[in-house]
């Protein structure tokens, strides 16, 4: 049974979710394929009913969002997979179980052994609890995943000013540890800020932040 909130009437499916290809076969590849395909389709089902003024690049943003590994992993954890895995001693040494892309992997081909198991609908309905939390705690759609530079253009250009402008002011450290500092400027109203990172794009990030919290943008 597991904490999956389904009961299995075929055990091997569910055993099978659970055995990493480290493990030998059969292993939980190919549901994983099947669980992919089926964790965005009900994701996206239900983003479409919940917002249904959204458009199609907030909803594809949301539901990139809940669908990465780093936010199926905590789901996976919460069912308790990792206990229940079956790893080859090597991936049982590097503590696999514990690893995010082993874990959302396995919740993936769990969610392919549940429809495999009991169909869509059964599937659907032990499946979409566990992204409840998530999705409730999604901004507002339009704001979803837009980064800093995509805001402060949108800000500017709503108020039909001149695009911000970025230049790199300076870069430093070792090839594998840079730190690039870069400048963003604006005409109207006149600001300049200032924004550090690991790459010329992450510190042109960081400097469009800066200037949307200077200039008090949501």
């Amino acid at each position: 049974m597991g904490h999956s909130g389904h009961h299995f009437s075929r055990p091997e499916l569910r055993l099978q979710a659970l055995t990493h290809r480290s493990a030998g076969a059969p292993h939980n590849e190919r549901l994983e394929f099947l669980g992919d395909a089926l964790v965005n389709l009900m994701v996206a089902e239900a983003l479409y009913t919940r917002w249904p003024q959204a458009d199609e690049g907030a909803l594809t943003r949301a539901r990139a969002e809940l669908v990465r590994e780093s936010a199926l992993a905590p789901i996976a954890r919460t069912l308790d997979l990792g206990s229940q895995l079956t790893l080859g001693p090597g991936e049982m040494k590097s503590g696999g179980h514990r690893r995010d892309s082993i874990l959302a992997d396995a919740l993936e081909a769990l969610i392919g052994a549940i429809y495999l198991d009991a169909g869509f609908e059964a599937c659907r309905a032990a499946v979409l609890p566990w992204f409840e939390e998530a999705m409730a705690a999604l901004p507002p759609p339009h704001k979803v995943g837009k980064d800093a530079k995509t805001r402060l253009q949108e800000w500017v250009q709503g108020r039909q000013k001149p695009l911000p402008t970025y230049a790199l002011l300076s870069e430093s450290g070792e090839e594998h540890a840079k730190s690039f500092l870069v400048t963003c400027t604006l005409q109207h109203p006149a600001l300049v800020t200032q924004g550090e990172g690991n790459s010329r794009r992450a510190a042109e990030q960081a400097a469009a932040d800066a200037a949307l919290r200077e200039l008090a943008v949501d």
